[in-house]
């Protein structure tokens, strides 16, 4: 059986060498290339035919994340698999590996590790190991965060106060005649309050658009402001 090719980028020379000293004393793999500069990598993807089946890939070259672009390069130009290695578990970069197309995550301080993952990674075999597993998940939940905050921001700017009392009546059942009666305002103004809100909204009833600002948690931020300047 032909041994697993593999192709090493890494910027420390002397890792490195240990480390294809070390796979190729493995009867199975055999280190067929190593570069160790980003530009090397880059013009290695896009000029040669591919040499190898696995890529390790350190994501730090020269002091830049570097890595983790060509991660992507030898996915679209090779075809290959690849398997990141770092020094750090630093959860952005392992996020944006596997969005590049990695296959798989590793510490160089666990390096003996290494050739079960290969080979696992050649089989079709490998399952993201659990530690990395978990903090791809609380990225997602940070990502899921983010995205919830940008929407409250976004919908906080849209509504007026006002827009926003008269939506959290009609959430707790209010007719639009008992708004207009606690606000001492006309109905017409109560329907062109309405009227607004659908629009900056996008939505199709004014039920709607409650549910939507109680999703956000919009009317218990208001109810907190609103207590905060009463104790002022």
């Amino acid at each position: 059986m032909e041994p697993i090719r593999i192709l090493i980028v890494e910027d420390d020379l002397d890792w490195l060498r240990g480390l294809k000293a070390y796979l190729n004393r493995q009867p199975d793999l055999k280190v067929v290339a190593t570069v160790s500069t980003a530009e090397e990598a880059r013009e290695l993807f896009a000029n040669a035919e591919p040499e190898a089946e696995i890529v390790l890939m350190d994501i730090m070259l020269q002091d830049e994340p570097a890595g983790i672009g060509l991660a992507e390069q030898a996915l679209l130009s090779w075809g290959v698999k690849v398997i990141m290695l770092t020094s750090m578990e630093e959860k952005d970069f392992i996020f944006r590996s596997f969005q590049a197309g990695a296959i798989d995550y590793q510490i160089k301080s666990r390096f003996e590790e290494l050739p079960t993952i290969i080979r696992a990674v050649h089989a079709r075999q490998s399952s993201i190991n659990a530690a990395v597993a978990e903090q791809m998940r609380e990225e997602f939940r940070r990502l899921k965060r983010l995205e919830h905050q940008f929407k409250v921001k976004e919908v906080s700017d849209l509504i007026t106060p006002t827009e926003l009392q008269v939506l959290e009546m009609i959430d707790q059942g209010h007719t639009q005649t008992e708004i207009a009666n606690r606000f001492f305002i006309s109905l017409r103004t109560v329907k062109i309050h309405v009227g607004h809100i659908l629009k900056k909204l996008g939505s199709p009833s004014s039920k709607d658009a409650a549910q939507k600002i109680r999703d956000l948690g919009l009317f218990e931020r208001g109810n907190k402001t609103d207590g905060d300047s009463k104790g002022d």
